[in-house]
């Protein structure tokens, strides 16, 4: 089979929404909260030994410290509070993996961090220094064009570009905001659509119209996406059948 159609499958876990169980099966690696906008060291460590369980490969999940919103709006914080808080939940996160003995694969930044990040140059060293005692032997997952993910890359990070499958896109490729009624895809059609020309075509269809050129090794559905265990079951049975194989 062509190597270039060999992907993974990810999902933001440890959020509260307790469907770990059922999404596993069919993900190659996870994201889980590690304290900043969801998740504490009782779910990190439960999470971590369910992930084992099901050979599914671990990432730490930070964001802005911001559990009242979800860590969902950019955040109005000192720049040494936010590396602080970055350092503190890798290292809360890290410290568990290694009680555990669960490698760690990748970190993926989560939500507002993750979106301000892939703009804002500052943000995105503030980020990058944030985690680089961690990051070694390990990847960044990052949007493609971002702006981090080509610092990352000019630093000698390892960095997987992802893309997501239950969102839609602007022609800058940023999300659509979930403040608007088209920013999830939730008909299992639209998903397979999306994710086959984004996967073969290497080009995202934009919510103005034009197709944009994208790369992606890895797909997310978020944990918290209405009906994500039936999207994800549907969408795993779709690559199969395509041919195309799950997991890095």
């Amino acid at each position: 089979m062509d190597q270039k159609y060999r992907i993974d499958l990810n999902c933001d876990v440890g959020e509260g929404v307790g469907n770990e169980a059922q999404l596993f099966p069919l993900i190659s690696s996870c994201n889980i909260a590690c304290g900043g906008h969801a998740g504490d060291e009782t779910s990190i460590r439960a999470i971590l030994k369910l992930a084992e369980q099901h050979q599914v490969k671990v990432g730490a999940h930070p964001s802005y410290p911001d559990r009242e919103n979800f860590g969902r709006i950019s955040l109005d914080i000192t720049e040494i509070a936010l590396a602080m808080s970055i350092k503190n939940q890798l290292k809360g996160f890290f410290d568990i993996a290694d009680e555990e003995d669960i490698p760690v694969h990748h970190i993926k930044p989560h939500g507002a961090l993750y979106n301000d990040i892939a703009r804002d140059e500052n943000l995105a060293n503030l980020f990058l220094a944030a985690m680089a005692d961690y990051i070694p032997g390990r990847m960044l997952y990052a949007p493609y064009g971002s702006v981090v993910a080509e610092l990352a890359l000019k630093s000698g990070v390892d960095v997987c570009y992802e893309a997501f499958a239950d969102r839609n896109y602007n022609k800058n490729l940023s999300l659509v905001s979930r403040k608007k009624g088209n920013a999830l895809i939730t008909d299992p059609d639209s998903m397979k659509a999306h994710v086959l020309r984004i996967l073969k075509e290497q080009q995202v269809q934009t919510v103005e119209g034009p197709l944009v050129p994208i790369q992606a090794q890895t797909f997310c559905v978020h944990g918290d996406t209405p009906d994500a265990v039936s999207l994800l079951k549907k969408l795993h049975t779709f690559l199969k059948i395509e041919q195309i194989a799950i997991g890095l």
